[in-house]
């Protein structure tokens, strides 16, 4: 298989990604946001995931929720610089201090 095609797998994981940042940004229940976040979380610590998160911006999400008044959905923002790579954690680490 060349780099150029996708791997039907990794297109339904794009998708399903995208259907989590989806909800995430139309959901008005704020335990629906904290379980989307937390499952987004959870992608985040699979390598395979972070260009899919990356693309879809799921970093930036992450860095909006820490000034949330929301304490749960800012400690999933803070939890996320341990789970992304390192160029992403250093980005988090600099916003957040």
């Amino acid at each position: 298989m060349s780099q150029k095609q996708q791997d039907p797998l990794d297109l339904g994981r794009l998708e399903y990604l995208q259907a989590l940042v989806t909800e995430f940004q139309v959901t008005e229940s704020p335990e629906a946001k904290e379980q989307v976040l937390a499952n987004l979380a959870n992608f985040a610590y699979d390598p395979k995931n972070y260009e899919y998160l990356r693309q879809l911006q799921v970093l930036d999400l992450f860095l909006d929720m820490l000034t949330e008044d929301n304490e749960t959905l800012v400690e999933f923002a803070v939890d996320l610089r341990t789970a992304l790579p390192t160029a992403a954690s250093s980005l988090a680490s600099c916003v957040i201090a």
